[in-house]
């Protein structure tokens, strides 16, 4: 039973107030067909969207069975439209982009039932109406007559006790109005038919109670409830067990007729109205597929901006990811290294962060003074302090070697020890003269003479500085054969008496080292200078041919003229003999040159020559000549008895200040004129400022570089992988922990005991600092590609806002059908969920497919595969960037839609 009190319906303007229900009194039976007739503008439609939930009255009252909806939420609107009533448009309201079942089942879907049942029911409505056939058929592929048999379906799929009908043949033809009004007559047998209609031919043919309005009021009721069924009908609602929850009107009613006594609530699922999330993305990519090219546009211009970005994260990964591969290749030519002395990056820190001067309040007239002096006293303070003084003791060298060996590939143990005193070789001037057994020392000293004597004289100074010397090779035979070959000779050297030659990967060798070593003749090395100084260009800058002796100009050695050389290393008792000197200072004779064999020695021999293997870019050992381990211990074991650092020794422990050395020798040589065929060029030369100690050496210094000293002063150690180099500076770390008690040789060292020893890393503060500056870069590029993502974004509600515009239609369906306010919102915050992944799909889609393309052009360039590779991680998280954006942008929109009036949405065309 539904009964309407009073019911007044006021439409209030910026002018004026429109009363278009002036007080309905009207009772409608549960099972009859009512026609409501009137013309134009008297409240037809007025009454029946009250009647359906779609609009509120001004006053009065609307009780349906029983119960006042005075107190309805809109909760309980929702409920009431999607159970109790059925709606049939005059322009069908089909949703376009959902099939013929799909809109049938959308009542159902709001309803909450399980897809198998809706679609079952759903069929089952088509197939009464006659639409058997057309299931899957969108709306614009049926008739009207098909349209509005589809909206019956609709109204009908949820058995609703009431069915409201708002000119359903208005937009049909005669013989298609005839069969819809029969279908509803039909209809009416089973539930109460509310029509409005124009035509009073129809509502007297078809309908079983005709009701007029004029002008908001009824003016004529052809068959009204009477006070004997209105009686009749209350005592059936009172007699009726609770259903619902909504029923508390009812209960109250029979507290009425049963003297006060409530009666038990029997449980019964709850009714709803809620439309699943689920259902809103269906109905949304339903929605955007059918306007599949504006879809894809507004997705790809929302990608620009995650583009941008994206791009800026590919480089800045991809770069990061070369930087640590080479970090990984640079890992053996750069071990960890602990030294006497070493870098302390926690006071490089604390040096960017120093406390900044303070401005003082400067006055007009006063020139005020910048203290230089200040900041060059606080830089080199500072400076200082990142200097740190390591004590390398014998308890460390043994921790260090109880190293677990899994982690590194080598550790090399360094004494500091100089051999260019020590080494001779033989020397010729030319080729014709007798070889002259000479040191390092000697000849490097004859060269940097000889270059004085040219116009480059300024270079002579710098060549103490820039010849190689011979250096001590990492052990491990494995090791170095992982990186090198053999191109001449089949051993690696390992015994006191061996070294090998490391050429470059364009197989080189300094010209600086073999003339150090007596392979270049004292001509060839002078031919090298002029062929390097001769003029290349004419006076009128033509190219011209440079002029020097090309008989004597030697570019190239053959393996056999470097494999098999030897040179020998001296004690330094045999060339080093100790006097005192003024003020406390030592003076120190040295034998720079003697014949071959006089004096006992050790012969060291090459014994191969190695190169890199291909792709090889940071070796363990550079090019130069090497010596082994076990020929440093043989120095050492050599020099223990020395009687020449035994008096240095001496000296520097009775000495409060140290010892200054001094010690210089002389040496004659005749210069060469190579052009004119070797021939001498006027009176020898005598060198006689050879220092062979500097003034300033301290006999510690002179004694370390000469084997004297047994304390390890390096250690090199080089970890097997990058990932592994953790492993081994947490083990040197583990030195400085106060709280870790280290078993070292049986005994236990507390570590407050230890003094603390700094290691450096050389790759971890390269890659640090340029992994700063790749990140500072990236930020700065990732805020100014934003802008585009905001623009983007901003574009993506706008289309959000136009897509509310265009399915203005579909929103007041769906609230006709019960659907929620929320339901709504979620519709199109669905859409706005679905671009936006959309977009970062194709944002991140193309993202790494133009990594693909720069990856293909850049690889042969830089030998490096990947210089633009988007991380997994960053990639999802762009994507749900974009999701993010586009939700906010949406949310204006879609709330919106939701604060819609259904009437209004209703009538919008």
């Amino acid at each position: 039973m539904l009964e309407l009190h009073n019911v007044k319906k006021d439409y209030v303007t910026a002018s004026e107030t429109v009363s278009a229900l002036k007080g309905i009194d009207i009772t409608f039976r549960d099972r009859e067909f009512v026609s409501v007739l009137g013309p134009s503008g008297c409240g037809k439609t007025t009454l029946l969207n009250i009647v359906g939930g779609l609009d509120r009255y001004t006053s009065g009252d609307l009780v349906i069975n029983g119960r006042s909806t005075k107190s309805y939420k809109d909760r309980d609107w929702d409920v009431y439209r999607n159970h109790r009533v059925g709606f049939i448009f005059q322009s069908y309201n089909l949703i376009p982009h959902q099939t013929v079942l799909g809109n049938v089942e959308l009542a159902l879907t709001i309803a909450g039932i399980g897809k198998e049942e809706r679609v079952a029911r759903a069929k089952a409505a088509l197939d009464k109406v006659g639409l058997s056939d057309q299931y899957y058929k969108r709306p614009n592929q049926l008739s009207g007559g098909q349209c509005q048999r589809v909206a019956i379906a609709r109204a009908l799929v949820n058995d609703p006790e009431i069915l409201l009908a708002d000119e359903p043949t208005g937009a049909l033809d005669t013989v298609t109005s005839v069969q819809i009004m029969d279908l509803i007559r039909e209809i009416a047998g089973e539930r109460l038919v509310i029509m409005v209609t124009h035509n009073p031919e129809l509502a007297e043919q078809y309908s079983t109670r005709i009701v007029r309005l004029l002008d908001g009021r009824i003016i004529e009721d052809t068959a009204p409830v009477t006070e004997e069924e209105l009686a009749e009908a209350h005592t059936k609602l009172v007699g009726t067990p609770d259903t619902t929850e909504e029923d508390s009107h009812l209960r109250e009613v029979m507290e009425v007729y049963k003297s006060g006594r409530k009666p038990k609530k029997k449980s019964k699922t709850k009714e709803k109205a809620k439309m699943s999330l689920f259902t809103a993305f269906r109905l949304s990519a339903k929605n955007l597929l059918s306007k599949k090219g504006r879809t894809a546009m507004v997705g790809f211009a929302g990608s620009i901006g995650i583009i941008g970005i994206a791009m800026v994260l590919a480089f800045s990964a991809g770069i990061k990811g070369y930087v640590a591969s080479m970090q990984e290749d640079m890992l053996s030519g750069n071990p960890i290294t602990v030294s006497e002395t070493a870098l302390d990056l926690s006071a490089l820190t604390g040096m960017m962060n120093s406390e900044a001067d303070k401005v003082l309040e400067k006055l007009p007239g006063n020139v005020y003074v910048s203290s230089l002096v200040e900041y060059l006293i606080k830089t080199s303070d500072a400076l200082n302090s990142m200097m740190v003084s390591n004590e390398i003791t014998d308890k460390y060298v043994e921790y260090i070697k109880n190293m677990p060996t899994d982690s590194v590939n080598a550790i090399m143990y360094e004494y500091g020890i100089d051999l260019q005193h020590n080494l001779f070789v033989d020397f010729k001037v030319t080729k014709d003269d007798p070889a002259q057994h000479i040191s390092m020392k000697h000849i490097t000293d004859l060269y940097t003479s000889v270059l004085k004597d040219t116009d480059y004289k300024d270079l002579a100074s710098m060549i103490s500085f820039m010849a190689p010397d011979l250096e001590q090779a990492v052990p491990g035979e494995d090791f170095i054969l992982s990186q090198y070959d053999f191109i001449a000779g089949d051993k690696i050297a390992t015994e006191k008496n061996e070294i090998m030659i490391v050429l470059n990967s364009e197989d080189e060798l300094s010209d600086l080292l073999l003339a150090r070593l007596g392979y270049f003749t004292e001509a060839e090395f002078l031919e090298i200078i002029h062929k390097a100084s001769a003029p290349t260009t004419d006076e009128n800058g033509n190219p011209i041919e440079p002029v020097y002796n090309k008989d004597i100009y030697k570019d190239y050695f053959s393996y056999e003229e470097l494999l098999g050389r030897t040179f020998t290393v001296y004690p330094s008792d045999a060339i080093f003999k100790a006097s005192e000197g003024m003020m406390g200072s030592v003076a120190v004779d040295y034998t720079s040159s003697f014949e071959k064999g006089a004096k006992e020695g050790l012969e060291l021999k090459v014994v191969s020559i190695l190169t890199p293997k291909e792709g090889l870019n940071y070796g363990s050992l550079s090019s130069g000549i090497y010596y082994t381990e076990e020929l440093t211990k043989h120095i050492i074991t050599t020099e223990a008895d020395s009687e020449f650092l035994t008096f240095l020794k001496d000296k520097n422990s009775a000495s409060d200040n140290g010892v200054r050395l001094m010690g210089k020798y002389s040496y004659d040589y005749y210069p060469y004129d190579a052009l004119n065929g070797n021939e001498k060029v006027g009176e020898p030369k005598t060198v006689s400022d050879g220092s062979v100690f500097s003034i300033t050496q301290t006999a510690d210094n002179v004694i370390r570089s000469l084997g004297g000293n047994d304390l390890v002063n390096k250690i090199s150690i080089y970890p097997k992988s990058f990932a592994e180099k953790s492993l081994v500076t947490d083990y040197l770390e583990a030195w400085n922990d106060d709280d870790t008690v280290l078993t070292i040789g049986g005994e236990e060292i507390e570590g407050t005991s230890r003094q603390n020893i700094k290691h450096t890393d050389t790759i971890e503060l390269v890659a640090s600092i340029i992994n700063t500056m790749i990140d500072i870069i990236t930020y700065a590029l990732v805020a100014f590609t934003s802008v585009s993502l905001v623009v983007s974004t901003v574009m993506i509600g706008i289309i959000t806002y136009v897509s509310v515009v265009e399915r203005i239609k579909e929103i007041g369906v769906i609230r006709s059908l019960g659907g929620r306010k929320k339901d709504v919102s979620r519709l199109f915050t669905a859409e706005t969920f679905i671009i936006g992944l959309i977009a970062g799909i194709i944002g991140i889609g193309f993202t790494y497919l133009a990594s693909f393309i720069v990856n293909l052009i850049l690889t042969p360039l830089i030998n490096y595969p990947s210089i633009a590779a988007l991380p997994a991680g960053n990639a999802v998280l762009l994507v749900c960037l974009s999701v993010g954006l586009t939700l906010i942008s949406g949310l204006v929109p879609a709330k919106s839609a939701a604060n819609k009036d259904p009437v209004v949405a209703l009538r919008t065309e």
